[in-house]
């Protein structure tokens, strides 16, 4: 069965841009979870009860609650990842079927760095005002140029903003709330090879951006002691991305016919999480988080000519909810030195080989991570933090065409089904600097 229709190449890469985000992110989907360095070493277990430096702020801004002075927490991550794939590809009946020639695509992952900045700032006794810069989102893979799947993909690059001033309020010495706005930028560029006639191929390129407004909001509860509990939650976001599309031949002018531009809409997921810091000793703290993606919105995307509002791609990715589960330790060692250790488990949406795609080949993961905090002066502490990712091997399965001009039916002359298997690693390394003012 056919699960992606294209029309035009790059409207089809388009529609994968709003229905990927961040495509093979860290996270389960395409959520970044690096958003600071000082949970990293935790596998971010426990990250919204701890509240224990201006990170919190994205985790759980009542977190900020617990944070007497000025803080300011400056770090960012450094990504590596490794993804291949082996198999084949259809060649599209247009371009002579058969087996297509090419190879594997080679290394279609790589090396990002993912910046964050966060600061706190008291108002009395009780208020805390907070403001963060991250990229919760992001996406860049590349195969080689001639590879089997050319038609489902070649580059992807996605980049997000993400700016998120909160406030929070101590309604007693045990328990605070806050609540947050996100102002959020996206920014894409996808090119994969397209079909403009019998035996003739092009590659087309969209650039698409869109920007949209959220909210979050979170409690954290000393219940005991050595007990506190913390709850984060993060709104949907609701796009209407646009952009340009560009389809060149093999000489490299532009064909007007399949240019232009396009949009879709789409609502990203919520995310609320929970989390538990417990202490066993004054040294030791043990750590517990449960995240709950509600990805099942990115059902169906409809991509329409954004001038006559007809209909040029339909998209079924049919996401699952996802959960993610980490638990944790932090021990301090001495007073000017804290180790960290966790371990998680994080689900993906995409359900099967049927539904996985080139620019999203997503498969649940296991993360093992190592941290520490070092104290370096009276005020600054220094975070680091190493994750390597276990993901599992990902079967794909995946077939489209490009639609007939006019008309909701596929061509089949132009489709392609690519079969075989992902094998991806992810390497994470964060630093962070904690300055207290």
């Amino acid at each position: 069965m056919i699960r992606s229709f294209q029309t035009q190449g790059p409207v089809t890469a388009f529609a994968f841009a709003v229905a990927i985000g961040a495509g093979q992110a860290q996270a389960g989907g395409f959520a970044l979870t690096e958003q600071g360095a000082s949970g990293i070493g935790n596998a971010f277990a426990g990250a919204s009860a701890l509240g224990e430096d201006a990170s919190t702020v994205f985790f759980n801004p009542a977190g900020m609650s617990r944070l007497k002075n000025f803080e300011v927490s400056l770090g960012g991550s450094l990504i590596k990842l490794d993804t291949k794939f082996t198999g084949s590809a259809t060649n599209p009946a247009a371009m002579g079927g058969g087996v297509a020639t090419g190879g594997n695509g080679g290394q279609a992952g790589g090396t990002a760095a993912i910046p964050h900045l966060y600061l706190v700032a008291p108002v009395g006794e009780r208020i805390r005002l907070g403001l963060g810069v991250s990229v919760p989102f992001g996406l860049k893979t590349e195969y080689d140029a001639d590879w089997v799947g050319r038609y489902q993909g070649i580059r992807s690059e996605l980049r997000t903003i993400n700016v998120n001033p909160t406030i929070s309020w101590a309604l007693s010495d045990g328990l605070a709330v806050a609540v947050g706005v996100n102002y959020q930028t996206i920014d894409t560029e996808l090119t994969n090879a397209v079909v403009l006639g019998a035996g003739v191929a092009g590659t087309t390129k969209l650039k698409a951006d869109d920007s949209a407004w959220g909210w979050n909001a979170g409690v954290m509860w000393q219940a005991a002691p050595a007990t506190r509990l913390g709850f984060s939650y993060r709104s949907g976001v609701k796009y209407g991305l646009s952009g340009d599309i560009t389809t060149t031949n093999a000489a490299g002018a532009v064909v007007g016919a399949a240019s232009g531009s396009a949009r879709a809409d789409i609502e990203l997921p919520s995310i609320w999480s929970v989390g538990l810091v417990q202490g066993l000793t004054p040294d030791l703290d043990l750590l517990a988080e449960a995240t709950h993606t509600r990805w099942s919105v990115i059902d169906q995307i409809v991509v329409t000519d954004a001038a006559s509002g007809g209909v040029r791609d339909i998209l079924a990715l049919d996401f699952d909810n996802a959960w993610r589960f980490s638990v944790g330790a932090n021990y301090r060692l001495s007073d000017a030195l804290m180790l960290r250790a966790g371990v998680a488990y994080d689900q993906s949406p995409v359900k099967n080989a049927q539904t996985r795609t080139v620019r999203l080949p997503d498969a649940d993961r296991t993360w093992l991570a190592l941290g520490l905090r070092f104290k370096v002066c009276e005020r600054g502490v220094l975070d680091v933090g190493y994750a390597h990712l276990f993901v599992r091997d990902a079967d794909i399965d995946f077939t489209r065409g490009q639609l007939v001009p006019g008309t909701t039916n596929v061509n089949p002359a132009t489709a392609t089904t690519l079969t075989g298997g992902y094998a991806t690693s992810v390497d994470v390394l964060s630093v962070q600097y904690n300055q207290r003012f």
